[in-house]
């Protein structure tokens, strides 16, 4: 018996060992100290375009070196390799993190995930938590009709009269419309809505301080009731010709607008909203259609994202704004769609998307 004994220790030791050396299937990151000391943010990526991958390490390394949050980031993960494949809609590991989060932060596009990890998204909306919603997460979900949350799909239009326009209506104000500015040739100016200029989230932010190479997308307007624009988009030409930099040729220096009905009105790329999930408690959102990784580049969009977080967690935001310096090195991918080998070559594990940092930080 005693020789079973150490046997079985030996085995369960060695499984251990093992699940310990094993890759990570997401990213944690320790919050130093500041205001949000104790909270929990999990940042949710997956979209194939936009580079959600990049975009939400950059602010979770924000958020908890300079303000003290505790951080994850959870990727689409190909469950054979491991590797992140944002082409992989059916598989984002790590989301039983959000029973105890404080924030959700959630970029995703057209995923159709399981019913065991839809259900950790479910409860939390469930319970009123605040939402951040980037770019592509007006139409989060496209999920199959004969499955359980199917009514979270973009546009849904099924029996559950109560989830009409699914995650992206009932919870951001609207779901996927159309690229309103032109895709990949005229960029976003930020541009603060009339009534917000003493709203907390543009605390140190100006008119065009928030800037992105990504199209200004369409939304119906007007937005559900309970909601406030915040910042619209300005609809700027390119000054030169298309490249094949990152950012198409775009600048921020870029400022000759769009003239007629691309402008007039403005639709708006930021705004807040109240929200109410079918059978959940009351809570918050500011939504976001800008948001790839590109647009983090520009320092204003970066802090209105940061403004954002401390408004839905009620903490007091700084007269000229959140900090927001970069923690690494930073040099966003062009967003664009990858073929589906492009993945699987770049053999990428969660842990290299942490920003490296830079020798003098």
């Amino acid at each position: 018996m005693k020789h079973v004994s150490k046997l079985l220790v030996a085995i369960f030791a060695a499984a251990a060992v093992s699940a310990s050396a094993a890759p990570k299937q997401w990213l944690d990151y320790k919050g130093n100290k500041g205001p949000g000391k104790g909270k929990k943010v999990v940042l949710i990526s997956g979209d194939e375009e936009y580079r959600s991958e990049e975009a939400m390490p950059v602010l979770a390394g924000i958020l908890s070196r300079h303000h003290g949050f505790d951080c994850r980031v959870v990727f689409a993960i190909d469950p054979k390799s491991g590797i992140v494949d944002p082409n992989n809609r059916n598989n984002i590991p790590g989301l039983e993190a959000l029973s105890n989060a404080d924030l959700m932060v959630i970029g995703t596009r057209f995923r159709d995930l399981p019913d065991e990890q839809m259900a950790h998204i479910d409860t939390y909306l469930k319970t009123g938590r605040p939402v951040i919603g980037m770019r592509t997460a007006t139409h989060a979900f496209n999920i199959g009709g004969d499955k359980k949350y199917a009514h979270y799909s973009n546009g849904y239009g099924g029996a559950k009269k109560e989830w009409q326009g699914g995650f992206g209506k009932v919870v951001l104000g609207d779901f996927w419309k159309n690229h309103h500015g032109g895709h990949k040739s005229e960029s976003t100016v930020g541009i603060i809505a009339p009534g917000a200029e003493k709203h907390p989230t543009t605390r140190g932010v100006k008119n065009g301080d928030v800037w992105g190479p990504t199209d200004v997308y369409g939304v119906r307007l007007p937005l559900p009731e309970g909601s406030q624009h915040i910042i619209l988009g300005q609809v700027t030409k390119r000054n030169g010709p298309r490249t094949d930099d990152p950012f198409f040729g775009m600048k921020p220096t870029d400022s000759e607008a769009v003239e007629g009905r691309k402008n007039n009105p403005m639709i708006p790329v930021f705004w807040t909203k109240d929200y109410q999930v079918p059978g959940g408690e009351k809570g918050r959102t500011f939504a976001t259609t800008m948001g790839s990784s590109t647009d983090l580049v520009a320092e204003g969009t970066r802090r209105i994202l940061i403004n954002g977080a401390y408004w839905l967690l009620d903490l007091e935001i700084p007269n000229t704004g959140t900090k927001v310096k970069l923690v690494g090195k930073f040099n966003p991918e062009q967003y664009s769609f990858r073929s589906k080998e492009y993945w699987p070559d770049q053999n990428k594990k969660p842990a290299d998307f942490r920003l490296k940092r830079k020798k003098k930080d």
